[in-house]
């Protein structure tokens, strides 16, 4: 039997899965690292943790599982996006890397609008955020110039890992797609947009694939990790096109939905001329030629442990949803707007903060509970319209995280989404999504459609029930009302916030 590993390089940790042919998880490891955060805003890391704690990792899966080096015959990525890893000519690492969830840069995106205009999302599908690359690169720019004069290319994480793996610099182009640098439809990187900000000739890496061979290991991490120098290295892919693969989001018609502490909607397409304006996200997939739209709740699964830690701290989860399924949905006329951090998709507003509308002394904890579970799926939904409204065609959504844990849930977003809605039966996130690309790339598969139909199972379908799908309809009118009734309110009230 061969195996392939899976690589799934997280903010806190690095999740490693050893997979055969069939499919099978023969073992899997993880190890923490931590966060560096020196002021408010800031968010960091040392690249060298990453490569610590994948080494341990490998180690730990090999001993623990049995299976001989040689028996491995691949390694892919999946990695947190956006993150800036800096490199001198000598391609070492210039200072810690600045991650997807640092907002120090509000002033580099209102540069990078206020240069480009309406070029930026021709070229790029996707508006100025503080997540993005480009931004991180223009503050190390103005407020490092010294150490900037030394920076010959930049890299994201998982491709700085690969490096290491390697000795190869090259970047992977769903991950290059959350930088603010590539040209999104045409897959490549833009001149156009590196010429605007004087980044250096070659400061762009090479592009690859999701499954292309990059490479084999370095006999020196192959010593110390325990694997073969021979084991082939795959592309990989960014953490959301990896969880989409995960969860079998490789053909038209298929959306994803994960409640985390954020909530994703993310659909499959192959048209590369679709035009969101800048409403969603638009990046290149993992799948070859193929892209995804992706829109953001800030605090999905957040806005439920927020209720469960502040008002059930003594109950599980299990215990606090428990009684949900007896209340009918609306939530006896209470809604809920799920802003604690504000909001990405559709309002792409910072000030914003959630409200409970209708409440009365009528209402139980398991209407509150109810309502906060509905007010999620509803913020989710505001994405499923704007892919209906740009002419993407859902047929039926995969659920996956914390929302595919309860039945109450699922059958709630069948009904709010008004589409078929479908668990796996074996959640493994984007660690699997990479192990699927390296099993493509190792040729175990002619496609990646293909690996998700021997891979992925799928467990219970939850049909939509169309007197509850009549009723949520009515419903989510009246929720879309919420934000504008509420956004002044919101603005008078930021000066009191600690």
């Amino acid at each position: 039997m061969k195996y392939v590993i899976g690589i799934d390089l997280g903010t806190s940790s690095v999740k490693t899965l050893l997979v055969n042919q069939n499919g099978d998880i023969a073992g899997e490891a993880s190890a923490s690292y931590p966060l560096i955060q020196e002021r408010p805003g800031f968010s960091e890391q040392n690249p060298e943790e990453w490569v610590k704690g994948t080494v341990a990792c490998l180690k730990q899966l090999l001993k623990e599982s049995g299976v001989a080096a040689a028996d491995v015959e691949g390694v892919s990525f999946s990695g947190q996006m956006h993150g800036l890893v800096l490199l001198d000519e000598q391609n070492n690492v210039l200072r810690n890397a600045i991650l997807w969830n640092d907002t120090r840069t509000t002033k580099q995106c209102r540069d990078i609008e206020a240069k480009l205009g309406d070029k930026l999302l021709d070229i790029t599908r996707n508006a100025a955020l503080e997540g993005f690359t480009l931004p991180k690169i223009l503050w190390v720019q103005e407020h490092e110039p010294e150490l900037f004069a030394k920076a010959a290319r930049f890299v994201l994480p998982k491709d700085y890992l690969r490096y290491r793996m390697t000795g190869q610099v090259q970047m992977e182009i769903s991950d290059a797609a959350g930088t603010l640098l590539l040209n999104v439809p045409e897959g490549r990187w833009s001149e156009e947009i590196a010429a605007a900000f004087g980044l250096p000739a070659g400061f762009c890496p090479p592009l690859v694939g999701s499954t292309e061979n990059t490479g084999t290991l370095l006999p020196e991490f192959a010593a110390e990790s325990g694997l073969s120098a021979g084991t082939k290295v795959f592309g990989g892919g960014a953490d959301n096109a990896c969880g989409a693969v995960g969860a079998g989001i490789v053909r038209k018609g298929d959306a994803l939905c994960s409640v985390g502490t954020s909530g994703v909607v993310l659909t499959y397409e192959e048209d590369k001329n679709k035009d969101f304006a800048g409403k969603v996200h638009f990046f290149n997939h993992a799948h070859p030629g193929a892209f995804y739209a992706m829109g953001v709740t800030l605090a999905a699964g957040y806005s439920l442990s927020w209720f469960k830690e502040s008002l059930a701290p003594e109950l599980s989860f299990d215990e606090l949803l428990k009684p949900v399924g007896d209340i009918a949905p609306g939530s006896e006329g209470l809604l809920f707007t799920p802003y604690l951090v504000g909001e990405r998709t559709p309002h792409a507003d910072s000030v914003i903060r959630s409200s409970f509308i209708g409440l009365s002394g009528t209402h139980r904890r398991e209407h509150l509970a109810r309502a906060v579970m509905e007010g999620i799926t509803f913020s989710l939904q505001e994405s499923f319209d704007l892919f209906g409204a740009a002419g993407i065609e859902v047929e039926r959504v995969i659920s996956i995280g914390g929302g595919a844990k309860n039945p109450v849930w699922l059958q709630m977003q069948a009904d709010i989404f008004g589409k078929p809605v479908v668990a796996l039966k074996n959640e493994q996130g984007p660690a699997m999504g990479a192990a699927m690309m390296a099993a493509v790339g190792s040729g175990w598969f002619g496609s990646l459609k293909e690996c998700a139909d021997a891979f992925i199972g799928y467990a219970k379908t939850y049909e939509p029930i169309p007197a509850n799908v009549e009723k949520y309809a009515r419903l989510f009118k009246l929720y879309q009302q919420v934000y504008a009734a509420t956004r002044s309110l919101n603005e008078g009230l930021q000066e009191f916030r600690g």
